[in-house]
């Protein structure tokens, strides 16, 4: 079994076909899917996605660049919807320093209000860093929370460590099937086994094979084969560890299978 742990199954891609999506992602031996949210306006798609579909369980949170449109009073309902549902994670949370024009205090204030919200909750994080790294890293020590997902990593060796020594997983996805995308491909090949998680960011970041297209969560046997054929062993050896580190930073899957 594999698990996509980072995947907008509700995003409106796939409203023609979502039924079919999930269905063939299960077909493929995707057994869990993480669905994470982006702003308020989507907990309530988030949720019916995750009832309608056995495979699929939620994480609540207000990303970087939706902040600009956020209320504090969507902090508020955050914290509802985390009590009322019981998601596997918060997220996706985080910072992002690529986008422009961007409020970056903004970005900060939300990230660590949630931070907090994830530390009194016992909850772990889905975490956004593009380009934010180091800043991430920063909050993190501030606000110690209960280890969670560094997702589409693309950062050094170094910073990688320090993930791993606060208890975080790495998302690896579709951008490690690019044969250029040297240092993603070495990381993916050298880190430890135990710290690699695989995700789609589906219908985002497809892989090699569907530049251009929409990316799907059944993608992830493939990606799952790129990152077997990186280190030299097994599609099942893959399997069955990156399942292993998902259920064990994101405890609540366990619930699922």
């Amino acid at each position: 079994m594999l698990v996509d742990t980072h995947c907008h199954l509700d995003a409106v891609e796939f409203d023609d076909d979502r039924a079919a999506v999930a269905e063939a992602a299960v077909q493929a031996g995707v057994g869990v899917i993480v669905v994470p949210a982006v702003e308020r306006a989507n907990f309530g798609a988030v949720a019916s996605v995750c009832r309608d579909y056995s495979c699929c369980i939620a994480a609540y949170g207000i990303h970087p660049m939706y902040v600009d449109q956020a209320r504090e009073t969507d902090l508020d309902a955050l914290r509802e919807t985390v009590m009322r549902e019981q998601p596997s994670a918060i997220g996706e949370i985080g910072l992002d320093r690529f986008i422009e024009p961007r409020d970056d205090s903004r970005q900060e204030f939300y990230f660590n209000a949630q931070l907090k919200m994830a530390r009194d909750t016992g909850l772990p994080v889905l975490l956004h860093v593009r380009r934010a790294i180091d800043p991430v890293l920063k909050a993190l020590r501030l606000c110690r929370v209960a280890g969670g997902i560094a997702h589409a990593f693309n950062g050094s060796r170094q910073q990688a460590d320090e993930f791993i020594k606060l208890g975080f997983k790495l998302g690896f996805g579709g951008a490690m099937t690019f044969p250029r995308a040297s240092r993603i491909r070495e990381l993916a090949a050298t880190l430890p086994l135990d710290a690699i998680v695989l995700e789609t960011d589906a219908p985002d970041i497809p892989p090699e094979w569907r530049v251009g297209a929409r990316n799907t969560p059944d993608q992830l046997s493939r990606i799952a084969q790129t990152l077997a054929d990186l280190r030299g062993i097994g599609l099942e050896e893959v399997a069955a560890a990156t399942t292993a580190n998902a259920r064990a930073v994101l405890p609540r899957l366990i619930r699922i299978h």
